[in-house]
């Protein structure tokens, strides 16, 4: 798989949690310990997912990815922005914007995600 990482990332530890949470959305891989069960995932589609295995559940049912581009990925407090393009591996792209609210400033943990 082709990652084009954001320009935004240099020199911002955070800014680069925003993008790697944007690439494990779209790849299904959310690392261990960033969701626990009181984590919410409000879905593009209009479903609200709640908790580790819902949000693991949903991840398992993706499309796999042939490359993504991240375009921006922001982040300020407990707060991080990221968005751009995947390509799946049947050729369709889709296009992203992963907002995230985190449990405290330290980026360890995910609160809630709202995706567009």
């Amino acid at each position: 798989m082709k990652i084009n990482g954001s320009r935004d990332c240099g020199n911002s530890p955070k800014n680069r949690i925003m993008q790697d949470i944007a690439i494990a959305l779209e790849t299904g891989n959310l690392p261990e310990g960033s969701v626990d069960d009181s984590t919410v995932w409000r879905r593009a589609d209009g479903h609200k997912l709640e908790g580790v295995e819902a949000l693991r559940g949903a991840l398992d049912e993706l499309l796999p990815v042939q490359s993504i581009t991240v375009s921006h990925a922001i982040s300020h407090g407990k707060a991080g922005a990221a968005n751009g393009v995947s390509v799946l591996s049947d050729g369709r792209t889709r296009r992203f914007c992963h907002v995230v609210e985190f449990t405290s400033v330290t980026a360890m943990t995910i609160a809630e995600i709202s995706s567009y």
